[in-house]
């Protein structure tokens, strides 16, 4: 069950910050038109990858992968825009990941 929620919290992130990302880079860089109607088509399919946790809590579900967008935005960035974080943005990352494991996975 575990890995089944890491795993749909990772797909959730590929799409919540590919479809954000996409947008931007229509919307921000001048790509095509098309690289935000994919975008916004990678938003919408997140909210399904979301809705498919195991834990049946909305609002549990959504502020552990908080953390999963604020430490997987900063690896998009790295990858994909040459981003550089500095050690207080890896600490955060660090922090939120934390949080992560203790709202999804504390024993109950």
């Amino acid at each position: 069950m575990t890995l089944r929620s890491i795993a749909l919290f990772v797909v959730a992130a590929l799409l919540e910050i590919g479809g954000a990302w996409l947008v931007w880079q229509a919307v921000r860089e001048g790509r095509a038109w098309w690289f935000a109607a994919l975008g916004v088509l990678a938003l919408g399919l997140y909210g399904f990858a979301a809705a498919f946790q195991p834990d049946a809590q909305f609002g549990r579900i959504l502020a552990a992968y908080g953390g999963i967008f604020v430490a997987g935005s900063l690896a998009w960035g790295v990858v994909l825009d040459g981003y550089r974080p500095d050690r207080f943005d890896v600490l955060g990352a660090l922090i939120c990941l934390a949080g992560v494991g203790v709202i999804m996975y504390a024993p109950r």
